[in-house]
């Protein structure tokens, strides 16, 4: 069980991530390698990994590498994995340039904990630990071809069920205040003021003293959420998001000419610019907005799921709509920059 104290000022400045993290979403997706929980969420996407490892080839070199850092048999991997997320640099590459900027006695020591949790010292991992600058530019190149192999082509589904539980983390604390956000992570997480407690494979207390904490949603994750171990950090927690909010099957949304085509029609139109208007929209608030039967509108929103413009989620008795950042390009609405 992990106990996360708080005080006032902690609840006060209490975060979360408006958007996934990729180094978490490769670690997190390592560990999905090795342990095979998540089956429905993730047997296609396993398969197909699989199927992509030839020996030899840099894939497979690049999988081998971040196996003895991210050990499937451990509780433990390195912090420096993950570095903090600082506001507009957490990219894929941003995020790899701070690895492979750890200081080098962190280096040696988090390897040393690994190397104590493992009871193995692989040889890449002990030239880690000792800054040796060939390995380093190693685990940068392990780290990008397992990115854009991997998790890449998963990325508009990631983006999709991360922003779909951002938008219902945050419809419960405009309504329901920090109580109401921290209520709908039940019955994983669960708010006892002033100490959150969390399902957590060690027993283990994090004391916030002011510092506050950044939720991270993220795709890869399963379960239980996870953080890091240097209490020294800025601390973080990194939850699971529903894997069943991005309905296309396949590594991400499927947008195929065809599925584009049937957009055209002026119903489909609106229901788009509607459902982009407002984040988790019902489909009975749809079909109200738009004049249309709910029965038309559930087929409507069919199409657009199956184009890969919106994602649905049930809400007790509910079902709600967002629109998807594919979606929101296509309708010129996401300005983000990336």
């Amino acid at each position: 069980m992990l106990r996360i104290h708080f005080t006032g000022r902690d609840v006060e400045t209490l975060r979360i991530a408006d958007r996934p993290d990729p180094l978490w979403e490769i670690v997190c997706s390592l560990c999905r390698l090795q342990d095979r929980w998540g089956r429905i969420a993730f047997e296609q996407w396993r398969r197909e990994t699989v199927g992509r490892l030839l020996p030899g080839e840099a894939v497979w070199h690049a999988v081998r590498g971040l196996y003895d850092l991210v050990p499937g048999r451990s509780t433990y991997f390195p912090d420096f994995l993950t570095p903090p997320v600082v506001p507009g640099l957490n990219g894929l590459h941003a995020g790899i340039d701070r690895v492979l900027s750890t200081p080098r006695d962190r280096l040696h020591t988090e390897i040393g904990l690994l190397t104590t949790s493992t009871k193995t010292v692989p040889a890449a991992a002990g030239q880690l630990a000792g800054g040796d600058t060939a390995a380093l530019k190693r685990l940068g190149d392990d780290l990008l071809t397992y990115h854009d192999t991997f998790v890449a082509p998963l990325w508009p589904r990631i983006e999709t069920a991360v922003a779909m539980d951002v938008a219902r983390r945050t419809r419960a604390l405009v309504t329901g205040g920090t109580r109401g956000l921290l209520e709908t992570f039940r019955p994983v997480i669960t708010w006892r003021s002033p100490v959150l407690w969390a399902d957590y494979p060690v027993d283990r207390d994090m004391y916030l003293e002011g510092r506050g904490l950044l939720l991270v949603p993220s795709y890869f994750c399963w379960r239980r959420p996870i953080t890091v171990v240097d209490q020294d950090l800025q601390p973080v927690l990194v939850y699971p998001v529903d894997k069943l909010l991005v309905p296309a099957a396949g590594t991400g949304p499927a947008a195929p000419a065809s599925g584009l085509a049937k957009l055209l029609g002026p119903t489909r139109a609106a229901l788009l610019h509607e459902t982009a208007a407002r984040d988790c929209v019902s489909t009975s608030a749809l079909a109200g907005l738009a004049l249309v039967s709910l029965p038309s509108v559930s087929q409507q929103l069919a199409i657009l799921r199956d184009a890969g413009l919106v994602a649905s989620r049930r809400d007790g008795k509910y079902v709600r709509h967002s629109v998807t950042p594919l979606g929101r390009r296509l309708l010129g609405t996401d300005t983000e920059t990336r």
